[in-house]
């Protein structure tokens, strides 16, 4: 919400500084944003006269001006504008001045071989609009050598404050002036209306067939009008805040909206048909706003149309064929109270925003109607002149009428503050509230505030126009002694699965928590879909992590990156609740070209399954108890995935190359490898008083032992190695796989799994025969697989 300092002080009656005002808006919770004052950056700008033009000698379309810019000697410019004369009077800008619309700073220099000392600028060089056919004209009597922005009146600084949703009071200057007067800098002048009677019946029905989504419609006439520019005051003041001025009629109805924050609209009246209905739109019905673009609408859309067709998006934006234009002589001014949730539901439809839907979905007074068509009529016959019909009332505005039951104790209760009840009471008429005194208050809340109905709510009121700054600070309490560890069992096992997969090469990636619906569907589709998204890439709360994950991916590779490694720790979204995860996603090159190796290599399932398990050892998972299962879910290649298991049913993670189809979807060249680590799944360590024995290293050294299987061709390297492992679980520590063989020497149907086993003993040396037994036991385990050994 942008306004001047002029332009709030015609609603408040302040000495305030403008340093004062932007500090107290920021204290009362209307966050300022930005001041910019036009006269600063358009300080070295003067104003000059064009005492002679002639043509330049080496270009067609330019000129040589000699200009007088109130310094005592003639100054020469060259100009290429079509305006540019003698005797004209503009704006000149010397040489080190620098020009805000053309981002450069002036300079003495030579265009085509003639000297130019400086520039007459444009609308458009100077930010002041887009005009930018010719130079700045100025009234001939203008001060030649003033400060163009003193004579122009441009010192008027533009604020810029953040309203928050819930503050729809505020989305007019009025509303700010009130605030501030609550906060005692000043006094809030009163609307200032005058009561015009009509004088002739209005000429056309107006009502009201959609009493849920436009309850009430007000409008009246006014006949014989002169639509044409709007007073230069006007055009500056809308030009300040970034509104393009377009006819005294339309600014009239932008100029009262920024002031009050009453959306309005005006028709023009010969183009409208038998009577003007708020009614829902029929199925398949469109119309072509204000920008230009048609807007196909559907039943649950409210809409205001003749006998004709639709004139206007309801409460969003109006029609282009019925807006005013410089021929208009009859106008209807409609002024309607929509319902919020139904502006909203629209705007989102048609992705279609607006200012006026932006304060009819926060909600609009809906006891300003009289006033704001008043003001509006008033504003019209000033402008544009004419006569006005009588009004026409159609349905009735929703009842806003709402009483709280308060303590005054409440504001140190909830608040934190202290606050004398005769202050609070004052704080409140400020406000524009009425308070009953009794036990309790009997507070009867404003029109314009629909976001109050509790006590809390009059609380942050009291609160804030008081200052969060008065609330005492105060330590929170703490037990003696030394701090007890605060973090959960599950927050510690995250602290170590993110920095174990930092160390490992990982880069941690934070992604949103919604994704677009296509993006769900192939994870098993969304469990929640929110109904007013941000935007549809924003709608569906995520099933998985590896979305975001691959997006994100997309994004480096785009961007030229040879590898990517991310992970991200976050909740999936389901059914039954949130789920604590940890997704990885490893795209590109896993290892670079070099004169060694030859050509890049790529990541492949393997290298996923070896993250998951790290990571799940990280968290606390007996890695060494893991099964290795298919298949794993629908998002992975069939043949080169896995589950990570404690038994068939507790699935602690799925890994593994993903499936050429959402490469695809995902618009990412494979291999692409990816694992989710459910975290909520691992078992927790058992609590138990024993301390861990102190490490102590073995008496003996490690036995290694090297055995090579035939096996049948579709046995799982898993399947044997934990054969092989709990053959004898007290000597053997250690198994692993380091060959894996198919063709000449092997028969059809199977293969040849070599593996290396590490036996520990305790107190004494492996005998020659102990080893033996154990090499007959692990024999033995394998041969209940189909195994045999390979000699």
């Amino acid at each position: 919400m942008k306004f001047t300092l002029s332009w709030l002080k015609e609603h408040l009656d302040t000495d305030a500084s403008l340093d004062t005002i932007v500090e107290t808006l920021t204290r009362i919770g209307l966050e300022v944003e930005g001041v910019d004052n036009p006269a600063e950056k358009l300080a070295p700008f003067t104003i000059a006269k064009v005492l002679t033009a002639e043509r330049h000698p080496q270009a067609d379309k330019l000129q040589v001006l000699t200009v007088d810019a109130g310094t005592g000697e003639t100054i020469q410019v060259v100009c290429g504008a079509p305006n540019a004369r003698a005797g004209l009077t503009g704006v000149f800008g010397a040489p080190g001045t620098y020009v805000p619309g053309s981002d450069m700073t002036l300079k003495v220099a030579a265009i085509r071989g003639v000297e130019s000392r400086g520039m007459m600028c444009s609308v458009r060089e100077l930010e002041l609009g887009d005009e930018h056919d010719g130079i700045i004209e100025l009234p001939a009597d203008a001060p030649v050598g003033a400060r163009y922005a003193d004579w122009a009146g441009l010192d008027d600084a533009v604020i810029d404050v953040a309203i928050t949703p819930n503050r729809q009071d505020c989305m007019g200057v009025h509303g700010i002036a009130r605030d501030l007067a609550a906060a005692g800098l000043g006094t809030l002048k009163p609307v200032a209306v005058q009561d015009i009677a009509g004088s002739f019946p209005c000429p056309i029905e107006i009502r009201t067939d959609d009493p849920a989504g436009c309850p009430a419609f007000y409008g009246r006439v006014v006949r014989g009008v002169r639509n044409g520019a709007s007073p230069a005051w006007l055009q500056q003041r809308l030009k300040a805040v970034g509104q393009r001025p377009i006819s005294a009629l339309v600014d009239m109805t932008n100029y009262i909206m920024l002031s009050y924050g009453r959306p309005l609209h005006v028709y023009d009246l010969a183009k409208l048909k038998g009577a003007i209905v708020a009614r829902k739109a029929r199925d398949g019905e469109e119309v072509l706003a204000l920008n230009g673009k048609s807007y196909r609408l559907d039943p649950s859309m409210t809409v205001i149309a003749d006998d004709c067709g639709v004139h206007d998006i309801g409460g969003i934006m109006g029609g282009e064929h019925s807006g005013v234009t410089e021929a208009t002589t009859e106008i209807l001014i409609e002024c309607a109270y929509f319902d919020p949730a139904a502006i909203a539901r629209t705007g989102q439809k048609l992705a279609l925003t607006s200012d006026a839907r932006s304060r009819f979905e926060r909600g609009v007074d809906p006891a300003f109607l009289e006033t704001g068509l008043a003001l509006a009529t008033q504003m019209a016959l000033e402008l544009a002149g004419g006569e006005a019909s009588e009004t026409v009332r159609a349905g009735s505005t929703p009842d806003p009428a709402r009483v709280v039951a308060y303590r005054p104790a409440r504001a140190l209760e909830l608040g934190g503050i202290d606050i004398p009840e005769p202050r609070q009471m004052d704080i409140l008429a400020r406000l524009g509230f009425e308070v009953q005194r009794g036990d309790p208050w009997q507070v009867r809340v404003p029109s314009w505030r629909r976001d109050v109905d509790g006590a809390a709510d009059i609380v942050e009121e009291v609160v804030r126009i008081e200052g969060y700054d008065r609330i005492a600070t105060a330590p929170l309490p703490r037990a003696p002694g030394v701090a007890k560890p605060t973090a959960t069992a599950e927050q510690l096992a995250e602290r170590r699965v993110r920095r174990t997969a930092a160390a490992r090469g990982l880069n941690e990636a934070v992604t949103w928590s919604f994704i677009a619906e296509d993006e769900a569907a192939p994870f098993g589709g969304a469990a929640f879909v929110l109904e007013n998204p941000i935007s549809e890439e924003m709608k569906a709360m995520r099933p998985s992590l590896l979305p975001g994950l691959l997006a994100a991916a997309r994004r480096n590779i785009a961007r030229g990156a040879d590898s990517v490694r991310l992970f991200e720790i976050g909740r999936r979204y389901l059914a039954d609740g949130e789920r604590p995860t940890l997704g990885l996603v490893l795209a590109g090159d896993r290892a670079v070209r070099d004169w060694r190796a030859g050509k890049a290599a790529g990541f492949d399932a393997f290298d996923a399954k070896a993250e998951a398990m790290a990571l799940l050892a990280a968290a606390g998972a007996r890695v060494e108890n893991l099964q290795a299962l298919s298949p794993a879910g629908s998002v992975y290649h069939p043949g080169r995935s896995a589950r990570l298991c404690l038994g068939p049913k507790n699935v602690l993670a799925e890994c593994g190359e993903l499936h050429p189809a959402i490469l695809k979807a995902f618009d990412l060249s494979g291999p692409v490898v990816a694992g989710e680590i459910y975290l909520d799944a691992i078992p927790a360590k058992r609590a138990t008083a024993r301390t861990r024995d102190a490490y102590a290293p073995p008496a003996v050294q490690a036995v290694k032992r090297d055995f090579a299987f035939l096996v049948p061709e579709a046995l799982q390297a898993d399947a044997l190695l934990r054969a092989v492992r709990g053959a004898d679980k007290q000597a053997i520590v250690a198994v692993s796989l380091f060959d894996v063989f198919t063709g000449p020497g092997v028969p059809e149907g199977q293969k040849s799994i070599a593996v290396e086993v590490t036996l520990q003993a305790g107190e004494k040396s492996f005998t020659d025969e102990d080893l033996k037994a154990v090499s007959a036991k692990v024999v033995a385990a394998v041969a209940k697989l189909g195994a045999r050994l390979r000699h």
